[in-house]
């Protein structure tokens, strides 16, 4: 059987790696055997990270509706509640928006949702 030379293909591997670790802290960008490890879990972080960030967001949301609508008197959930029998389609991001930067607006849907 013929002898298999895999220079080329271990170093483009290596490379690859090295070249993504760009940056990281310590051994963890110079070293291949760390580098790989640190490599690895830095895509298992993104990858759970790019799925908490939603929850995320939609927590920061609700915080900020809550804050909105207690100045006014009312409770969240309440205001959800009003919103869903008037069949009001603004989803959580859209009333945060409005309560944050827009307080009139925001002020004269609840008040409009309470009559």
């Amino acid at each position: 059987m013929a002898r298999v030379k895999r220079g080329n293909v271990a170093r483009k591997r290596r490379k690859k790696i090295l070249k993504a670790t760009k940056g990281f802290r310590g051994a963890q960008n110079r070293l291949f055997t760390t580098a790989d490890r640190a490599f690895t879990k830095a895509g298992k972080n993104a990858y759970r990270d790019r799925r908490n960030k939603k929850r995320d967001f939609r927590a920061l949301w609700i915080v900020r509706i809550n804050a909105g609508a207690r100045q006014l008197g009312i409770r969240y959930s309440a205001l959800i509640d009003l919103l869903k029998k008037n069949e009001v389609d603004l989803d959580r991001k859209q009333l945060a928006d409005l309560a944050m930067n827009n307080f009139e607006a925001f002020k004269n849907l609840v008040e409009g949702l309470k009559k």
